[in-house]
């Protein structure tokens, strides 16, 4: 919208066009001056600023004319040197294709070698698995096989030895054995080889390491055991500790001495008298006394053993001791048909001809006594539960 105040340019002066239809137009017609008399025409404010912009645009032109040829020639050189680049990686790869080849073929023969082997395994592993099944098969068949046997060979050493260590530690065996296995098959069998061990262990063994003890202590106490025959002889007081009575004659004495003296005035006779009477009396204590020790009466009830020459009583004690060894090795051999035989004579010849009044000699007959009372023969006892339950688990009930 044009300012009312402006008077419009002439299009082709560009100078403002007369207004006629302005009020006071006459006026300014008037005192206007004329067209010939004014200078020459100015070229237009919007020329110089065109071939401003025009030499502007074409610096432009040939600042991007020369970038674009520079980026150009930029791009050819790495173009040229891609394209080297990519030359020397394919002759790489041709040499690395050729290596392949080698690696393939190669290759290709270890796998035909790997596969014949592979097919060699394969066959081993199938005989490998039909073997595993094989035994996992007969591996219930084998640990009763097993047991079974290892019951039996104890059961032989339990009789031959007459002790049942030997079975004992057979159940024990076998029930770790089975806890180990964890079969519910095999339940029954390690129920019964639980009780048969407590029945087994019930049993009393004899303990014979201390039996024997016992026989090397009387064998070693017999050179020290008095006998009875020479008790006897050495007159040794009786055990009771009863002192002999005194004599009469001693007493008659005692009774004499203690009467009272005939005094001088009862006479020469009368001292005569008392004095030949004290003397008698002494004197027949004296004889009394001397007649006691060569003659004694005593009870005996073996006179074979009072009897026994000093010369056999070496060989008494040596033939005790051999009846002693004797048990001894039937104890260990668990023969205690004979041990007993053996002590039962030994008892009879200690009882016989040693004093029994010693200490020793008493605490050797009661040893012998309690060797003879604790050897006897123990029944092992059958372990026919387990047995019937290994039976039982073999045919599969």
């Amino acid at each position: 919208m044009s300012d009312p105040q402006t008077p419009p340019l002439d299009a082709t002066t560009g100078a403002a066009a007369p207004a006629s239809d302005a009020p006071g137009a006459s006026l300014n017609s008037a005192t206007s001056v004329p067209s010939a008399a004014l200078p020459a025409a100015a070229l237009p404010s919007w020329v110089p600023v065109t071939l401003l912009l025009l030499g502007v645009a074409s610096l432009a032109g040939v600042g991007l004319a020369w970038q674009g040829l520079s980026r150009q020639q930029a791009l050819e050189q790495e173009l040229v040197r891609r394209q080297e680049l990519v030359q020397a990686e394919a002759s790489e790869a041709r040499a690395a294709s050729r290596q392949s080849q080698d690696l393939t073929r190669d290759t290709a023969a270890k796998v035909a070698l790997l596969d014949a082997r592979l097919a060699e395994v394969a066959l081993q592993r199938g005989q490998l698995e039909e073997l595993i099944q094989s035994m996992s098969r007969s591996r219930d068949e084998n640990v009763i096989g097993d047991i079974e046997a290892s019951i039996r060979v104890a059961l032989q050493q339990a009789a031959v030895t007459g002790s049942v260590e030997p079975l004992v530690a057979t159940l024990k065996q076998a029930d770790e054995r089975l806890l180990r296995y964890k079969q519910p098959r095999m339940e029954g069998v390690r129920r019964a080889v639980t009780r048969d061990l407590d029945r087994v262990k019930a049993i009393s063994v004899v303990d014979v390491s201390t039996l024997t003890i016992k026989l090397d202590e009387v064998v070693r106490l017999l050179d020290e055991l008095p006998l009875l025959a020479v008790a006897e002889r050495g007159g040794e007081p009786p055990a009771s500790g009863v002192k002999p009575k005194p004599s009469s004659a001693g007493g008659k004495s005692a009774g004499s001495k203690a009467e009272v003296a005939p005094r001088e005035e009862d006479g020469l006779l009368a001292v005569w008298w008392w004095g030949a009477k004290t003397r008698l009396a002494e004197m027949a204590g004296l004889v009394w006394g001397e007649t006691r020790t060569l003659v004694r009466v005593t009870r005996i009830d073996h006179p074979e053993a009072v009897l026994l020459a000093p010369e056999q009583a070496f060989f008494l004690r040596e033939n005790l001791k051999l009846r002693l060894l004797n048990a001894r090795l039937a104890l260990l051999s668990r023969q205690f048909d004979t041990a007993q035989a053996d002590l039962r004579d030994s008892q009879d010849v200690l009882n016989h001809y040693f004093d029994a009044r010693s200490r020793k000699v008493s605490s050797a007959i009661e040893l012998v006594r309690q060797v003879a009372g604790q050897a006897r023969q123990v029944n092992v006892p059958r372990p026919d539960d387990t047995l019937a339950a290994l039976a039982a688990a073999a045919a599969g009930r």
